[in-house]
């Protein structure tokens, strides 16, 4: 890169050579395993061999396989940048002033969303060096297989739950290299947006990997989405094979091993497809209960007390399922019958009338579609990420609450503050979201609030508070803060 000055630093794979990019210095495209390619594929993730001399680490490693984001309406086009191999990768950010005086920096290991099916740690949305020289911390952001690469479940050929055991073995790179970049690995905050918050939380919880976090960050989790059944995804695995034309009797592992990726997405598409309903934003496959990484639910790991001592911060944007049903026709032209009858099977007809009616109530001028969307928003994210914070702060742990409340000026399909839309507050990183409707024009009032909210996040990450904000009390709404 132009102008930018080289940085070494030793892991224990290798000699890694990064960039520095104003007050940052940037480390990309590091593996943290072995490609997940031909036996690798759907195995648990391998140590890397390692390289000779110097690796160069100024731009990212390929995005795991996966098909387009079903939320591109909302966030943006990208542009395919995928590759099973060398997709297992790690990038860390350092503020320049921990390279001079060694002190070690407090951690944030900060998981993408993308409904366990698409995104990539090393997309410039989540650029991370701007953060890491605001709060003077050392941020680091991962892949991990997604889709059918990362939870197909059929145990039987060692494929279960692959994204999180890659997650597991990115918070033991960095308990055993972080050091070197300046970070300090007892230190450790374990963060994520959607089904990063998702995997964030389970990593918190889980007793093989909960020694190594300290504070959790959990944005817009879909807390209200229970692990996968494994009757169930054993279930769309079938049908999975079924698409792809793989014959019972054969040897699946083999076969699954040799076929085109493209082949192994296009078909998951496929299964997308016949599985959808209206209303409902599941994926065909996410983290199956049991499997690795997710021994028991949230709920009762915290009733055990795995989530005790560690420091929380949680949140949602007010409007979070606008980003799935804005563009969707069928929930758009719903009536208030059809919207009963899609929740009473989600959640019991009964129910489905006192919840349709409660949020009728609060919102008398909403079509029935912003009432089920209504629904949905609490339903999937802000009612579990209330019970959680409830929880954790009724045992008296520290617990901070947010609401991220900015909507864009211009907001045509009246997405209001809808999923991700603190994304580019967070990072910094408003030019990466060229004509997103979540974001709109950026504004001199906006990059205040980013700095304002990002402030507040690496404060956390730092010491397990929040300056000038009260921490949140079990029930009580005041204690939320609000960013708008």
């Amino acid at each position: 890169m132009t102008g930018a000055e080289s940085q070494v630093v030793d892991t224990d794979r290798g000699k890694v050579r990064g960039v520095t990019e104003g007050e940052a210095i940037s480390f990309r495209g590091i593996p943290y395993a072995a490609s997940p390619v031909g036996e690798l594929r759907f195995a648990p993730p391998q140590p890397h061999p390692g390289w000779l001399g110097v690796r160069e680490a100024a731009t990212a490693g390929p995005a795991v396989p996966q098909a387009a984001s079903r939320l591109e309406q909302v966030m943006g086009q990208r542009v395919p940048d995928w590759n099973e191999d060398g997709s297992l990768t790690v990038n860390v950010f350092t503020p320049r002033r921990a390279r001079e005086d060694r002190a070690p920096r407090p951690v944030l290991v900060w998981w993408h969303g993308g409904g366990f099916t698409s995104g990539s740690g090393g997309w410039d949305w989540y650029d991370g060096g701007r953060l890491a020289a605001l709060g003077d911390i050392v941020v680091v952001t991962a892949n991990y297989r997604v889709g059918p690469l990362g939870y197909l479940y059929l145990p039987e050929i060692g494929a279960a739950n692959s994204g999180p055991q890659d997650q597991a073995a990115v918070l033991r790179w960095v308990r055993d290299n972080i050091a070197s970049f300046g970070g300090d690995p007892r230190t450790v905050t374990v963060g994520g947006q959607s089904a990063g918050a998702y995997s964030a939380l389970s990593l918190a919880l889980d007793p093989q990997t909960t020694g190594l976090v300290t504070r959790v960050l959990l944005e817009s989790g879909p807390f209200g989405l229970p692990p996968q059944d494994p009757q169930n995804a054993a279930e769309n695995a079938e049908a999975y094979l079924r698409l792809l034309g793989v014959q019972s009797g054969t040897d699946t592992a083999k076969t699954l091993r040799a076929l085109p990726v493209e082949q192994l997405l296009s078909a998951y598409g496929r299964l997308a497809g016949q599985l959808a309903r209206p209303g409902n934003a599941a994926p065909p496959m996410y983290p199956v209960l049991g499997g690795p990484g997710v021994p028991r639910t949230w709920q009762r790991a915290l009733a055990d007390g795995a989530l005790e001592g560690k420091a929380l911060l949680i949140g949602t944007t007010r409007d979070e399922a606008t980003a799935f049903f804005a563009f969707d026709p069928r929930v758009q032209n719903l009536t208030a019958t059809g919207a009963l009858d899609i929740l009473a099977g989600q959640i019991g007809e009964q129910d489905a009338h006192e919840v349709y009616r409660r949020h009728a109530a609060r919102l008398p001028q909403a079509t029935p579609a912003q009432i089920f969307t209504a629904v949905q928003t609490d339903e999937l994210f802000r009612d579990g990420a209330l019970q959680i914070a409830d929880h954790h702060a009724a045992g008296g742990n520290a617990t901070y609450a947010y609401q991220f409340d900015y909507q864009p000026a211009e907001d045509a399909h009246a997405l209001g503050a809808t999923h991700c839309g603190e994304l580019p507050f967070l990072f910094n990183t408003f030019d990466a979201y060229p004509d997103s409707p979540m974001l709109g024009r950026p504004t001199d009032a906006q990059r205040a609030l980013g700095h304002t909210f990002a402030t507040a996040v690496t404060e956390f990450v730092t010491t397990g508070s929040v300056n000038d904000w009260l921490p949140y009390a079990t029930a009580t709404a005041a204690r939320i803060r609000h960013f708008a």
